[in-house]
């Protein structure tokens, strides 16, 4: 089973910050994400700095496209990115458009679980979801569990590749040790941390504990 990747979700309030943090744990994360509130503040001239200082790495624009998939996705295409976002709302043509662009991951929330829709992604080439738990959730004290494991199981058994976010600590990677998680999403836990280098090397260590 191949190793999941980690990603920094960098949901800064300047590129500045964004910066610093991704220079700290260049060495221990694959994707970097220009995340929403950045993409907000900063427009993609945020993804173009986070290109330039990770040319090895995956760049994400998290911009959460609900319409107008051609434009974010050659916007997010010129600024350097890899893979942009589309949140599950989108319409499959908005995904389709964004698709021609660049690689396109499904965010997904509220109303995501239709199976004959979520195929049209799949037949149009769409084949990476990212199972979210949003940040309002959490704080209003939703918990990962064994629902989880099984909605991340079933999406990968449709022939998702699976991300995971949504509060998510190295502590949550066991639950889900049977299942090959395409990419674990880490944003206030490594970006917060008084040590987010150190923070970032204990979800790698993990990792390679659970799936090496």
């Amino acid at each position: 089973m191949a190793l999941p990747m980690l990603q920094v979700a960098l949901d800064c309030e300047s590129t500045a910050e964004a910066l610093n943090v991704a220079r700290q744990v260049m060495d221990r994360v694959d994707v970097l994400e220009t995340g929403t509130i950045l993409c907000y503040q900063d427009g993609v001239k945020a993804v173009s700095a986070l290109r330039a200082v990770g040319p090895d790495k995956i760049v994400l624009a998290d911009v959460k496209c609900a319409d107008a998939g051609t434009k974010f996705g050659k916007a997010s295409k010129d600024a350097g990115a890899d893979w942009m976002t589309c949140i599950n709302a989108a319409t499959v043509p908005t995904m389709v458009n964004a698709r021609k662009e660049i690689e396109v991951q499904v965010e997904l929330y509220e109303g995501w679980d239709n199976k004959e829709r979520m195929q049209e992604w799949l037949n149009n080439g769409i084949d990476q979801v990212v199972y979210h738990q949003s940040r309002d959730a959490k704080f209003a004290g939703q918990k990962w569990g064994e629902k989880d494991v099984a909605n991340v199981k079933a999406l990968i058994d449709m022939g998702f590749k699976v991300s995971v976010t949504g509060g998510v600590h190295p502590e949550v990677l066991k639950l889900f040790k049977d299942l090959p998680v395409y990419c674990f999403i880490a944003g206030r836990d490594i970006r917060n941390a008084e040590d987010p280098h150190a923070r970032a090397k204990q979800y790698k260590d993990e990792i390679k504990r659970i799936w090496g």
